[in-house]
């Protein structure tokens, strides 16, 4: 075969060899003729027409994610530090989609660092709206916050927004330390009130109890002297009852009833220096005084009478 002959075999096998292109699985080749979008290729053996159409971009659409580290201040000046990861994804493999995502950004590097950017001004927006000591217990909402408006920015450039996740929220050292001084003060502030309050509890019981006790006591005081006035009641209507009876018997029989009130005299007397604390009892042993002491004890004798008749 002549030269000219095998020269345009080789170049008949090149044309037929670049008429088949393959596209990878996970991506969507973007075809561009004379640099305007022609079509797009799915994954597998694809035909190009040679030289005139060419592969301008391989658009992946499977998962992607990315680590970001940044801080922002919160409304009373703290500094928080962030790290996060995000993951997202090619909104679906819709041709308008594809080449939204193809022909947004000038390339992926641009498209990363815009992403980053909104990303850090969500959080830094939200942040810069609350205090230090709300951040902690804020992460959910913080996440939330961040999806609503990222996830309609990423819809714009043929993305959606599947996980984001806030791994790691902290402060500056003195801004800790602080907070550890506060978390100390206030558990040491609880511990003073649980104990005042349990020592409040204790002598409010104490006091409970001294109360019931006086008044236990008060009514035990109380019964006792209406019964010890009632035992004394009784004893002396008793008393009166018997000298009455043994007056009416001495008087059927003629006798004196005078000799019982002497004989409780003398027995009184008696009482006087068998139980009595001295040594002596001085008593006035004139007729006269006799003769007055047993007036009174018959004067006493009918006023008992009068009032048991």
């Amino acid at each position: 075969m002549e030269p000219v002959q095998i020269f345009l075999m080789l170049v008949a096998a090149y044309i037929v060899y670049s008429c088949f292109i393959t596209i990878s699985q996970g991506t969507i080749g973007v075809v561009t003729m004379f640099g305007k979008y022609r079509r797009i290729l799915t994954p597998g053996l694809n035909f190009m027409i040679p030289i005139v159409e060419q592969i301008f971009r391989r658009v992946s659409i499977q998962n992607q994610s990315m680590e970001l580290q940044f801080q922002a201040i919160t409304s009373d000046q703290a500094n928080v530090h962030f790290k996060a990861m995000l993951l997202f994804a090619v909104l679906d493999q819709r041709e308008e989609t594809i080449k939204n995502v193809a022909f947004k950004f000038i390339d992926n590097s641009s498209l990363v660092q815009t992403l980053v950017r909104t990303v850090e001004g969500s959080v830094r927006s939200y942040v810069a709206t609350k205090k230090q000591s709300e951040i902690l217990t804020l992460r959910r909402d913080i996440v939330e916050a961040i999806k609503a408006n990222l996830d309609n920015t990423l819809e714009t450039w043929g993305y959606h927004l599947i996980d984001l996740q806030m791994n790691d929220i902290s402060f500056d050292e003195e801004i800790l330390k602080s907070m550890a001084q506060v978390v100390a003060s206030n558990n040491l502030k609880a511990a003073a009130e649980n104990q005042g309050q349990a020592l409040l509890i204790t002598k409010t019981k104490q006091a409970e109890a001294e109360g019931n006790a006086i008044k236990i006591a008060a009514e035990a005081e109380k019964e006792a002297a209406l019964l010890k006035g009632k035992g004394v009641a009784l004893f002396r209507e008793e008393i009166a009852k018997g000298m009455s009876k043994a007056a009416t018997e001495m008087q059927s029989v003629g006798l004196d009833s005078s000799v019982i009130l002497f004989s409780m005299w003398i027995d009184a007397i008696k009482h006087f220096a068998e139980n009595g604390n001295g040594n002596m009892i001085f008593l006035d042993g004139s007729t006269d005084a006799m003769n007055r002491t047993m007036k009174e004890l018959m004067g006493l004798q009918n006023q008992n009478k009068g009032k048991l008749q």
